[in-house]
């Protein structure tokens, strides 16, 4: 006797398995914030989160707002100008030959690297375009100018060249070039980024309504895509170096710099009294072997090398090729009010880039709060001799010696 799991008969409720888990799922979450000790804390917790969650979504929403408001009106300001150059040419009126070459100076600045280099001159509409170019930006500047409203032909006295020697002109950092799709750039606009999360929203179920697995995860990526602002390549980890997240933190300590800088390179020490840190081993050459908690509790490891050091105001290191997780970073210690302003910049790529960092904070391990809770030990450490580490509670006379 055949028996069938895909199909469901009319007045069925759902498959037994599927109501045995929602049920355990739903006693799991009742078990989660009904706890008579703990429960309080997180039910406080989440309508904290779920408060600044809404101030930044109206935030976001007013800036978008504004946005489709500025680029609406552009719209329309072009369109009237359109409108007004139609009328003028049907009358036989010409365009102020001022104005066009304001207009090609503009459009330049999207078409070649050092636009200033370039000098316009405009008579009856004839643009005259003079002065050294790289020669593969030639073709393009002038097809580029050609399009300009206003203009009726173009002039050609560029001088191309193929490399900047001897021409100052084209030295120096060039600009961008270019205006590409919006879908392709780095960062997206507020409007950009509002109107492909509702694509995605949209295109994730539809997917799920299809039953469309590729559907769905495309609309899921553009809805992760647009709530982040972040590049595919640094989103996923794809060719994001060491730059897929960027981390910032400040915090004051009242001690000397000198006195902060001596006990902060010594890292040896700060399994001791940073919960997160598992292992720090010294390799030899500036290098040191990392082993911290990761997702789930499992231990991560990397070895990063110190590429800088100034003593009592600057720790610089960097990942060494080949390491699971590429990251780089800076401490600056900074006299501040009578003690000391500790800066950290760090830039880490992840497993699978900002959406293995998203999945890592849903499984307990965020680098931003890890860090945070560590520096506030050793903050409590350098102030008060004390702190509470993974084996329990730990004193600055407990630790290795600080050596100057």
């Amino acid at each position: 006797m055949k028996r069938s799991w895909g199909k469901r008969r009319a007045g069925d409720s759902g498959h037994p398995l599927f109501i045995g888990l929602g049920g355990l799922a739903a006693g799991s979450a009742l078990a989660y914030w009904g706890d008579p000790e703990r429960g309080g804390r997180r039910r406080a917790e989440v309508r904290q989160k779920a408060i600044h969650f809404a101030k930044e979504l109206a935030w976001a929403a007013g800036i978008a707002a504004r946005d489709l408001e500025h680029r609406a009106l552009g719209i329309w300001a072009g369109a009237n100008a359109w409108l007004e150059e139609v009328a003028a040419s049907a009358r036989g009126q010409r365009e102020d030959d001022a104005v066009i070459a304001e207009r090609v100076r503009a459009r330049l600045g999207r078409l070649c690297s050092h636009p200033s280099a370039i000098e316009v001159t405009v008579e009856d509409g004839c643009v005259e375009l003079k002065g050294p170019i790289f020669a593969s930006e030639r073709e393009q500047v002038l097809r580029g100018a050609a399009t300009v409203r206003g203009v009726e032909a173009i002039d050609d006295d560029l001088q191309p060249h193929e490399t900047d020697d001897g021409l100052t002109m084209l030295q120096g950092r060039a600009r961008s070039q270019g205006a590409r799709p919006v879908l392709l750039q780095e960062r997206w606009s507020p409007a950009a980024r509002v109107l492909a999360g509702i694509a995605g929203v949209g295109m994730a179920g539809w997917g799920a309504a299809r039953r469309s697995a590729l559907g769905a995860g495309a609309g899921l990526v553009l809805l992760v895509r647009s709530m982040t602002n972040l590049s595919a390549r640094r989103l996923f980890g794809v060719s994001a170096g060491r730059r897929a997240i960027d981390l910032r933190k400040d915090i004051h300590v009242h001690a000397p710099p000198d006195q902060v800088f001596a006990f902060f390179r010594r890292f040896e020490n700060f399994p001791r009294f940073m919960s997160h840190v598992r292992q720090v081993e010294p390799h030899g050459n500036g290098r040191w072997r990392w082993s911290v908690t990761g997702p789930a509790g499992v231990p991560v490891s990397w070895e990063a090398e110190i590429t800088r050091m100034i003593p009592g105001k600057l720790i610089a290191w960097e990942s060494v090729p080949g390491s699971a997780i590429r990251n780089a970073g800076v401490i600056h210690f900074d006299p501040d009010r009578g003690g000391t302003r500790i800066g950290i910049r760090l830039s880490y790529d992840p497993p699978a880039g900002a959406a293995g960092h998203f999945f890592a904070k849903v499984l307990g391990a965020d680098p931003k709060r890890q860090l945070d809770d560590d520096l506030v030990r050793f903050k409590s450490l350098m102030e008060t001799g004390k702190a509470t580490g993974r084996e329990g509670k730990v004193t600055r006379d407990q630790l290795d010696p600080v050596r100057g």
